[in-house]
């Protein structure tokens, strides 16, 4: 059985311990909360730099990580024939799709852009409005992005018009076009029955700032509960049993 001492040792290690460790996560929260800080002053400068031309385009993956929320003005030939709706996406909290065409450039390669939100048919959920596309040779501004985002499907993709995900190595193979490897969202006020108010990269700094306070109260929790149970309740017992 332990001794009134070294159970005051185990408690005080402990406590110590306890402390010092969620101590510690609060400070790595905030280290994670001022990096999305940083990221996102550096989505902000990229915003504000000169639009990348058609030939500056990334042609490689490491390429095009330094050119992500860059303006970019591209021009080439629309491919209709390979356009594709992504189903189940939200523009200003409503559901409908994104209508993604290539675009090839003048090099023969294609760069997949994201052309605008379209609602859904509330009648006909298989249902899609054909998206007016000029013919010849087209100029377009627009933010480089990456790939579209992917959402859980419940079964393997396929190859129809209304699909869930576009993965761009599938959808190379598939047109036979040779992609560069991103994505950009066509910007401009809403034409061709769709519309371009695309989000802001969501930087949620305030959730790590959140969990930082949490951290940190509850070692301060624990360095109370040691202070209150170890040292100042026994020396108000002590001090009443001397009176």
């Amino acid at each position: 059985m332990l001794s009134p001492r070294a159970r005051r040792v185990i408690v005080t290690v402990a406590a110590v311990v306890m402390a010092a460790l969620t101590f510690r996560l609060g400070l790595w929260q905030l280290d994670r909360a001022q990096q999305k800080i940083d990221l996102q002053q550096r989505i902000d400068q990229r915003g504000r730099m000169a639009p990348l031309g058609t030939a500056e385009l990334a042609t490689s993956a490491a390429e095009a990580d330094g050119q992500f929320h860059r303006p970019v003005q591209l021009t080439g030939r629309w491919l209709p024939q390979a356009t594709v709706y992504l189903d189940n996406r939200q523009m200003n909290g409503r559901p409908g799709f994104f209508v993604v065409t290539p675009l090839q450039l003048a090099d023969g390669s294609a760069v997949v852009v994201q052309r605008g939100w379209q609602p859904r048919d509330q009648l006909d959920r298989a249902r899609v409005a054909e998206v007016p596309t000029p013919a010849g040779e087209v100029t377009l501004s627009g933010r480089v992005a990456p790939p579209p985002a992917r959402l859980y499907e419940f079964q393997a993709p396929g190859r129809e018009r209304i699909r869930q995900n576009l993965d761009l190595d599938a959808y190379a193979r598939e047109t036979g076009l040779r992609l560069r490897p991103l994505s950009v969202w066509q910007t401009g006020a809403a034409s061709e029955g769709l519309e371009r108010d695309w989000p802001k990269p969501a930087i949620d700094v305030a959730r790590h700032q959140g969990y930082a306070f949490q951290w940190f109260a509850l070692s301060a929790l624990v360095a109370g509960l040691y202070v209150w149970f170890q040292l100042i309740r026994p020396w108000r017992q002590g001090g009443r049993r001397d009176g």
